[in-house]
């Protein structure tokens, strides 16, 4: 099965979402140092996978260029709206963050990273799922994290992942054949780079020291291909 990984991916982030839920009865006072430690470790992250970058500028471009459509298109506010509205839908508690936050911080999280990409161009290429697999592991630890402070809205975080990571897996022969292996791999990294400056800033966020509409510099992702591309080419 081709999409194995993703699959299992999708599981873990499911079921640790649901495990997070039961954790959720704390205190508030530990809620909120915990979502300060949460925040703290997610900037980290992001610089972390910044430092991927081996050309800056194009991080940088692709950021201002993405923010400029993602603003265009309101992402963040037809996101919030999607989480309001499941959030109406559903029987939770009003207190506390709603679903929107949960959903949009969870699927930053778990796409933006390299080994989302790598993982699904295994599973295609070579129905290889360990990475995924690994991933999906990873994914359901944060995911039991996430939830116990931003709600069940981590869970519907799913749902994108297993889009994005599927439609890597099933045209992953295609790229393979018309997109060199080094043009790839600079993609990647300059991917990596650009999606964790996104990841700086939900952490920011968590921390409460920037209110960032961060889903809209999601548009950057699709800048940096273009990017890279040309740069590739032409340089």
């Amino acid at each position: 099965m081709v999409l194995f990984g993703s699959v299992v991916n999708v599981v873990l982030i499911i079921v640790g979402s649901l495990i997070g839920r039961f954790l959720n009865n704390i205190p508030e006072r530990m809620k909120e140092t915990i979502m300060y430690g949460i925040g703290l470790a997610v900037v980290a992250i992001g610089i972390q996978m910044t430092f991927e970058s081996t050309q800056i500028l194009i991080v940088i471009i692709s950021i201002v260029i993405g923010a400029l459509i993602g603003e265009w298109m309101d992402l963040d506010g037809k996101i919030n709206r999607l989480g309001n509205y499941l959030e109406n839908k559903m029987p939770t508690k009003k207190e506390g963050p709603g679903i929107a936050q949960g959903f949009v911080t969870g699927t930053l999280i778990f796409v933006v990273g390299s080994m989302a990409i790598i993982g699904a161009i295994d599973s295609g290429l070579r129905n290889d799922h360990d990475v995924l697999i690994m991933k999906g592991v990873l994914d359901g630890f944060t995911s039991i994290i996430l939830s116990s402070t931003l709600g069940i809205g981590v869970a519907f975080s799913a749902v994108p992942v297993f889009i994005y990571q599927s439609i890597i897996t099933l045209f992953s022969t295609q790229i393979s054949r018309f997109v060199p292996d080094e043009l790839l791999q600079f993609f990647i990294s300059e991917m990596t780079a650009t999606g964790g400056l996104m990841i700086v800033g939900i952490g920011l966020n968590l921390i409460g020291i920037t209110k960032m509409r961060v889903a809209n510099f999601i548009p950057g992702i699709g800048v940096v291909g273009i990017v890279v591309t040309i740069v590739h080419y032409l340089f």
